[in-house]
């Protein structure tokens, strides 16, 4: 696994997905959330491919903007009845700073 440095934590906004490359990956990147954590997602909706960086956030979800479908940002799965899974990525902090683990 590769750590990437991909900005600071203050330059994100809460509840808003943020969209990057990098490398081989489309991440939904970035979703920081209430509570102050910072999750990283695959970008892509398992049904429709949907761009998850413009989906909705609440709590630990976020909603494919194409068919409302349901994905925990946690651990990726989408939520019953519908069915998949899209990649996570682990999130650190350092000094401020965010890195994500491709």
């Amino acid at each position: 696994m590769e750590r990437i440095q991909i900005t600071n934590v203050r330059d994100l906004p809460e509840k808003i997905g943020k969209s990057m490359k990098i490398g081989n990956f489309n991440l939904a990147l970035l979703f920081k959330l209430l509570n102050g954590d910072i999750r990283a997602i695959e970008n892509k909706c398992p049904h429709k491919g949907g761009m998850l960086s413009q989906g909705l956030v609440s709590g630990d979800y976020v909603f494919c903007p194409l068919h409302d479908w349901k994905i925990c940002m946690k651990d990726g799965e989408v939520q019953a009845p519908d069915q998949g899974c899209v990649k996570t990525f682990r999130v650190e902090i350092q000094d401020k700073n965010v890195y994500v683990y491709v």
